[in-house]
């Protein structure tokens, strides 16, 4: 994403200001050389009046003091039992980072203070195995949360809680930052890892909506190696908590952060609850919008241009593909009513979002609404993507005789030799 590109930029600003985003920060990434860059990133955002809470983890740094102490680790990501002397590490650890964090954050000139905000309480007896000092989160102090938020002040959150009784607890930090998140209605989580997103079978995911998420953990949990199966559980029970949208970035990219957050494609990895996407009727503000969409399309003749006019004068016709209300693709039905027939027309999907399933649901959506209006089939002319519409969509070869005399005329005119392909829905 280009910076310098304000439009795409300034279409975010009005939706996030005034909200809350959950940076969830390994802590390999506080460490890493370029974590100066993410906290430029930071500072973009408490500019642009995005409110952002951090919690980062110490998974890599206890390892560290482990390593040069001689000391054996009963655990290293807060999810097994916890003994004394890990938990020890462990408050060195989080101090280290959160002292890190905060310089960091001093020298973009924002304000931040690490809480005791955190309430929780021993994870108890598992399977008969005393959990020691591992602790969940039973309650966020929200209050105080928003308040340091409202004065201009960024909360620093470690993977460390407190009971009533002043004892420290060990809790997971991917854990942690759904508890801070659900609890203080963040809009966005976002974890920052060291990886390119969520990986699964060694090919990292995209986009996905927690329904599909689920089903994939619940048929191949173990396609999901190590640090990113705790990301991808945690992603999933952050948006059944109620969280909108979780992501997964690459901490070590430059820009990586606002790239994620201002542009629609992103760079990591997005799980979003269902109204994420939405196909709904064009509008006349979309008009320009559709123009831009297709002259890709145009210019490699896999579409045939059309004027302002002519879409404006069809608009009835058009659906558009929205995510984070901004159009990636777009689709047309011309109702031909002589012969009880549509055309699906117009089809295209902004490149950044190819092979996310989006021109297949904008051709179910062109099927159902020819249904909902009674045709009898539907028809579709493509010069490149006919084995698409075949394979996949379940359309079959037609001839010109398919087609109304006056579309015959000007698809003979046009001189395109598109193939004529059809779909009956009887």
């Amino acid at each position: 994403m280009k910076l310098t590109d304000l439009r795409g930029i300034l279409h975010y600003i009005p939706q996030f200001r005034e909200k809350t985003f959950i940076l969830a920060i390994d802590g390999e990434i506080v460490t890493d050389e370029r974590f100066a860059t993410l906290l430029v990133d930071i500072a973009v955002l408490w500019s642009l009046n995005i409110r952002v809470v951090l919690v980062h983890g110490i998974a890599e740094e206890l390892r560290r003091l482990g390593r040069g102490q001689g000391t054996v680790l009963s655990n290293d990501d807060g999810t097994g039992p916890t003994d004394a002397a890990t938990l020890d590490l462990a408050v060195t650890a989080s101090t280290r980072l959160t002292h890190e964090i905060l310089e960091g954050l001093a020298v973009n000139d924002l304000k931040a203070v690490c809480t005791n905000g955190i309430v929780a309480h021993p994870v108890g007896v598992i399977q008969g195995i005393d959990q020691g000092f591992t602790g969940k989160v039973e309650r966020v102090d929200a209050a105080l949360m928003h308040s340091l938020l409202a004065q201009g002040v960024i909360p620093v959150v470690p993977p460390l809680g407190f009971d009533g009784a002043g004892r420290t607890y060990r809790v997971n930090s991917d854990g942690m930052a759904v508890a801070v998140a659900a609890q203080l209605r963040a809009v966005k989580l976002i974890y920052v890892t060291a990886a390119p997103g969520l990986v699964h079978r060694g090919e990292a995911i995209r986009q996905m909506m927690v329904s599909e998420l689920a089903e994939l953990l619940q048929k191949d949990r173990a396609g999901f190696g190590g640090e990113h199966l705790s990301k991808a559980e945690h992603a999933l029970r952050a948006c059944q908590a109620g969280v909108p949208r979780v992501h997964v970035i690459d901490g070590t990219l430059d820009e990586g952060l606002l790239g994620e957050v201002f542009s629609n494609h992103g760079f990591g990895t997005l799980i979003h609850a269902n109204e994420y996407e939405n196909i709904r009727p064009a509008a006349r503000r979309d008009i320009r919008a559709i123009q831009q969409l297709i002259r890709q399309g145009v210019e490699a003749d896999e579409l045939v241009n059309r004027s302002r006019g002519t879409i404006e004068k069809q608009l009835a016709d058009y659906a558009i593909f929205e995510i984070d209300k901004n159009p990636v693709g777009c689709v047309a039905l011309h109702v031909d009513r002589e012969r009880n027939q549509g055309e699906l027309a117009c089809l295209y999907v902004n490149p950044a979002h190819e092979h996310q399933g989006i021109g297949r649901k904008l051709i179910q959506y062109v099927e159902n609404r020819a249904r909902q209006l009674d045709l009898d089939r539907v028809l579709a002319l493509s010069t490149q993507a006919f084995a698409y519409f075949k394979s996949k969509a379940g359309f079959v070869e037609g001839t010109p005789d398919d087609l109304a005399p006056a579309r015959r005329e000007s698809y003979e005119r046009s001189g395109r030799n598109s193939k004529i392909l059809v779909k009956r829905l009887r």
